[in-house]
């Protein structure tokens, strides 16, 4: 009886805990996963608060516009203060246009100016030439047009006297070319391929032709001489350089 309830020895034992083996495979692909979500939360973030303030922005670029609107502005502000900022707009939208108009009519003034000052040149020139009592050029110029290659040149004679006779004649051009480091003359024709320009005027006379040259070309200068018929000697020489 005492052997029945006498407790039977135990054997203790230290608690014992078992973990899955993780190779280090499973650790990197955890990690990489991980700093993935991290990364799209971080990301998701700053994509909310950008829209975020951007919104915001076109509120109040809503409100300030909306505040400048006239009607609200009566709504929202004293009339008196609303009326006195309608006035300085009126008044300078109405000093631009003053001011656009004014810049056009000096404009036109100073080529109106400038358009006397050649008659005035011109008329001096012609009464300088009548105490002369002979031809003379008032005017010679070239310049190359906007397309390229392309000379225009023009020429004004003037014939002084107090009863000229008609002046007969013919014009010669020659053109001064740089080819190729190398330069040369050629005579310029008439629309009848020849090289004399007849004239036949009594005060005054103006020529304006034009010519192309060859690509790769520069015009140095054109040069002009003025023949009486049935003579070989010119009267008149003179040479111009294009234009700037």
């Amino acid at each position: 009886m005492y052997k029945f309830f006498q407790k039977k020895p135990k054997i203790l034992s230290p608690r014992v805990v078992v973990r899955p083996h993780l190779s280090w495979q499973f650790l990197l692909t955890a990690i990489i996963i991980c700093g993935s979500l991290l990364t799209l939360l971080s990301w998701g973030m700053y994509e909310a608060g950008r829209q975020s303030v951007n919104t915001q922005n076109d509120i109040d670029q809503e409100k300030l516009a909306h505040s400048y609107d006239p009607g609200n502005c009566r709504q929202t502000k004293k009339q008196k203060l609303c009326n006195q900022i309608g006035d300085l707009i009126q008044q300078l939208q109405i000093s631009n246009t003053a001011n656009e108009n004014l810049a056009e009519q000096v404009k036109s003034l100073a080529n109106e100016n400038d358009h006397l000052k050649e008659k005035q040149a011109f008329f001096q020139h012609l009464i300088a030439s009548n105490t002369k009592n002979g031809l003379s050029i008032y005017h010679f110029s070239l310049k190359e047009t906007q397309t390229p290659g392309k000379y225009r040149y023009a020429l004004t004679l003037i014939q002084g006297g107090e009863r000229p006779n008609d002046f007969k004649g013919n014009l010669r051009f020659q053109v001064k070319l740089l080819q190729n480091d190398q330069s040369k003359i050629i005579p310029l024709t008439n629309k009848n391929a020849t090289q004399d320009f007849p004239v036949k005027f009594k005060s005054f006379h103006r020529l304006e032709e034009t010519f192309n040259v060859p690509p790769d070309t520069i015009v140095e200068n054109l040069q002009v001489q003025i023949y009486k018929n049935n003579d070989n000697k010119a009267i008149l020489t003179e040479t111009v350089q294009p234009a700037l």
